[in-house]
């Protein structure tokens, strides 16, 4: 989860999330890149007398200027588009979990078990135990098993949410009526936590959402206890 001061996005814990940060720094060292330019020719235009009366028609320069920004666009397209198509894939999901948002807490459904299902609510802040996180922790935490596909079907009772998990790489929109999907997949077991990412009324802030990650053994023992 983040922490006070952060700069920089969460660390990942998905493969997706992975790929979501290098490309961020793929695009933001081109920004760098191009600001960097841009800054050093201003400097120049202020700074240096214009004596070649041929430097403001030069067809060669026009057709850099022209091509260039072209190929820059190439250059961060084409890694935002793999991207995409990773994150709409779903690949033989081990487990489905259906998701609904409601005003204002989450209601998480096993379809691959025949009565596993539960509402989280957000804890009230006079009822946290030491070390626990204001505004974040729930009653019921989404159990799921580590390292292993799982998609996520996601719709709303009422009006538009969002679930969004930061450290996972997820944000998927819980629209009434239409049923959204996603996937995901945690490399390494722990907590991570979301919020509802779509002002959805007066509690739109007391929407979090907590996943724990464990391994499959685990997993196993609780959906046996929770059914």
């Amino acid at each position: 989860m983040a922490y006070p001061l952060q700069l920089g996005l969460q660390d990942a814990t998905s493969p997706v999330m992975e790929e979501l940060l290098q490309f961020h720094d793929h695009a933001l060292m081109v920004v760098f890149l191009i600001s960097s330019l841009v800054l050093y020719i201003i400097t120049l235009m202020l700074t240096t007398k214009l004596t070649h009366t041929s430097t403001m028609d030069a067809q060669e320069v026009e057709t850099i200027w022209t091509i260039l920004p072209a190929l820059i666009l190439i250059l961060i397209a084409l890694p935002s588009l793999r991207i995409l198509y990773m994150m709409d894939e779903v690949n033989d999901p081990s487990l489905t979990v259906k998701t609904m948002g409601h005003q204002w807490y989450w209601s998480y459904e096993y379809t691959d078990y025949e009565d596993l299902n539960f509402d989280s609510y957000m804890i009230p802040t006079q009822n946290l135990k030491p070390g626990e996180l204001r505004l974040l922790e729930v009653d019921n935490r989404m159990v799921l098993p580590m390292q292993m596909t799982i998609r996520v079907l996601i719709s709303s009772e009422d009006v538009l949410h969002s679930w969004a998990v930061p450290s996972l790489g997820l944000k998927t929109d819980a629209v009434p009526g239409r049923l959204n999907q996603t996937t995901l997949m945690s490399t390494r077991p722990g907590l991570f936590y979301g919020q509802c990412s779509e002002i959805c009324g007066s509690n739109h802030s007391l929407m979090p959402i907590v996943l724990e990650l464990v391994p499959l053994e685990n997993f196993e023992k609780w959906s046996t206890s929770m059914t």
